[in-house]
């Protein structure tokens, strides 16, 4: 695990903003998140920087149809299968980059220059959403089919490293997120994948990653699955799911003593909740979050230490100014917990 995982309840973001202007929301992330700002995914811009679409671009066989992508074995698959598997066995990360056309906010940041942030944050799709949302012809998700999961594992790992090489021009330190909404429905009907299957797609993904490695779910899931792998940050909505959160004291209890920290997405991404929520209110809502596991014997002054504060998670779907609000929001509820409790 890397060592100096106690971020002392700084702040960072989950990612995607609802701008369509790069550098405007490039400047709105590094004016409330300096210590460790997170470079902006905004699919209000394009299709390209939706979930599925952001890190799609080279994959073998990968075909748009209706703004959707599909896995086609004809043709050149193969030949750039063959190529990706070369790749992977060379440590290439270069045959994987991200280009701006599918990620400008994290060019923009890139491009910008005299900040130094204690910290720099990405994010990439996890292999269990990508795999559930790309299929083949048949519309069957990829992940199923063992060689074009395989594949698509590799391939992540290839682009979060990648990714991860290109944010140390801003930072040494680099968090990488593997966001994973879809994970909401493992155990469910709707997915059929063993425990041992996610923790493995998972792991692959992750060890393309030097830096700090996390993950994010923005709903409920089997929150123990995602603390058996090999993560240092889980990141989890603890504005609407903390007692959900909260029945794992004991494997939340190991996670944090292996060196582990929580991203509590105490800060609401709806315009409605926002409007009736203010620094002492989450302020509130963040040590209620806290409290079973102070309760369960985890020491508080552990909790805050190993600690980051975020959304709950996409601004994406506010207007503008009230994802302002939301970092905003934020940023002061960051700094009057790390007055208050000297972080």
């Amino acid at each position: 695990m890397t060592s100096g995982a106690k971020f002392g309840c700084l702040a960072t973001a989950v990612g995607s903003m609802p701008h369509k202007d790069a550098g405007a929301a490039c400047r709105e992330v590094l004016r409330f998140l300096p210590e460790i700002p997170a470079w902006p995914q905004l699919p209000l811009r394009s299709f390209k920087e939706s979930q599925y679409a952001q890190f799609s671009e080279g994959f073998p066989g990968l075909n748009p149809q209706d703004n959707k992508y599909f896995v086609d074995r004809g043709g050149r698959f193969d030949a750039q299968l063959e190529k990706l598997y070369q790749s992977y066995l060379a440590q290439d990360i270069d045959c994987c980059p991200t280009s701006p056309e599918y990620a400008a906010g994290l060019h923009a940041m890139l491009s910008i220059r005299g900040v130094s942030p204690l910290a720099v944050k990405g994010q990439i799709t996890g292999p269990i959403t990508y795999g559930l949302g790309i299929t083949d012809k048949e519309q069957r998700p990829i992940i199923y089919d063992d060689i074009l999961a395989d594949a698509m594992a590799k391939f992540l790992r290839l682009k979060a490293a990648w990714q991860e090489r290109a944010l140390k021009g801003i930072s040494r330190r680099t968090i990488i997120f593997v966001d994973e909404p879809s994970m909401s429905y493992f155990g469910s009907a709707f997915v059929s994948l063993t425990k041992e299957r996610v923790i493995s797609l998972l792991n692959e993904v992750l060890s393309g990653i030097s830096g700090f490695k996390g993950i994010h779910c923005c709903s409920n899931t089997d929150w123990p699955v995602l603390l058996l792998t090999n993560i240092e940050i889980v990141n989890f909505d603890a504005y609407a799911f903390a007692r959900e959160f909260s029945l794992y004291p004991a494997e939340v209890g190991k996670f944090l003593k292996r060196g582990g920290c929580i991203a509590w997405g105490v800060v609401p991404n709806s315009e409605k909740d926002l409007a009736n929520e203010s620094v002492s209110s989450i302020r509130d809502r963040l040590g209620e979050a806290m409290a079973p596991f102070t309760r369960k014997g985890i020491p508080y002054r552990d909790l805050l230490e190993q600690a980051l504060l975020t959304p709950s998670c996409s601004l994406a779907g506010l207007s503008v100014d009230a994802a302002c609000t939301a970092l905003g929001l934020l940023a002061d509820l960051s700094s009057e917990m790390r007055r208050r409790h000297s972080l």
